[in-house]
């Protein structure tokens, strides 16, 4: 059961990098500006509804760190509030180790827009950005939304397989 939770965590860190390294040059020019597609943050929405809320909460401050530290300089922390706040809070409303795709990809959808806007709170509330918020959700939250709903929709089967095993095992050994 470790091992497949350490090949999770890499997998996690291999989108991070993806997103970081591929993508850039799949979005097309034009797009570049408007959509920052947060990988990482959707594989880690799965382990916390698939998991626990608790391993959502230190991946999301983990990978939200490297976020701010290797993209994102203008504040330290807040990718890292923000992922870690929002993957917890929805481990908390949405836990369900069998959750269906219609669920999940709510899950991803509120997920998103929830990370956005606590980014955009926070860039507002230090003065980074002074444009409204109907603004930043027609130029950059509601495309973020439909590029992660449309990863998610390719991870979920087998990224779903790999959680199932983990948290099936992990019932049957405390069981046993």
């Amino acid at each position: 059961m470790r091992n497949r939770k350490y090949i999770l965590i890499l997998l996690v860190f291999v989108l991070f990098i993806i997103e970081g390294t591929v993508i850039p040059w799949i979005i097309p020019d034009a797009w570049q500006t408007r959509i920052v597609p947060h990988l990482a943050y959707i594989a880690i929405l799965f382990i916390t509804i698939y998991d626990n809320r608790h391993s959502g909460l230190v991946l999301g401050l983990l990978f939200g760190l490297l976020q701010d530290v290797v993209f994102y300089g203008a504040i330290i922390g807040a990718y890292s509030f923000a992922m870690g706040l929002s993957s917890y809070l929805l481990g908390l409303v949405f836990r369900s180790p069998r959750a269906p795709l219609p669920l999940m990809m709510i899950v991803v959808i509120i997920g998103s827009l929830l990370l956005d806007s606590i980014l955009f709170g926070t860039y507002s509330l230090f003065e980074l950005t002074h444009q409204p918020y109907t603004w930043a959700l027609m130029t950059f939250i509601i495309p973020n939304v439909f590029v992660h709903v449309v990863f998610a929709l390719i991870i979920y089967v087998p990224l779903r397989r790999q959680l199932e095993l983990i948290t099936k095992r992990r019932s049957s050994e405390s069981q046993a």
